[in-house]
């Protein structure tokens, strides 16, 4: 296995094969904590769905693309990639409790865009922090 991860080409074939089925997976977690059902609502329109998801699709993205440049092995890779969707499940549920005066989850699934909006460049900000952080590893 190590001599045909050798090959550029596969290797790159494989990371990216790795990431594409690691954010199915995670966006399903997602799909799991929110009260409303990602696909659906983005289907009927609403946008403060579509944000919020979009914002977490980007985050691991960002996240996968920062393992895949600071660790050689695919193992490390995935690994690393998935802990930083588990921080970014982690600053998920933080938003929702530093919130009190409103149901986060509840204003997205009525397509409040505001919060929609705040919850992408939450997903995105700290995607970079996760980022930086593997980079110091």
């Amino acid at each position: 296995m190590e001599n045909l991860l050798a090959n550029e080409w596969i290797n790159t074939v494989a990371i990216y094969s790795v990431t594409i089925l690691a954010l199915v997976v995670f966006l399903a977690i997602f799909e799991t904590v929110t009260k409303y059902n990602n696909w659906t609502e983005i289907k009927r329109g609403n946008i403060a769905v579509a944000m919020a998801t979009g914002g977490k699709i980007f985050g691991v993205a960002n996240i996968f693309a920062n393992s895949v440049r600071h660790f050689d092995s695919l193992l490390m890779t995935l690994m690393w990639g998935a802990f930083g969707f588990l921080l970014l499940l982690i600053s998920y549920f933080m938003f929702e409790f530093l919130t009190p005066g409103f149901n986060v989850d509840d204003e997205i699934q009525e397509d409040n865009r505001a919060v929609g909006f705040i919850a992408l460049v939450v997903s995105v900000g700290l995607s970079y922090v996760v980022s930086a952080g593997l980079a110091s590893i």
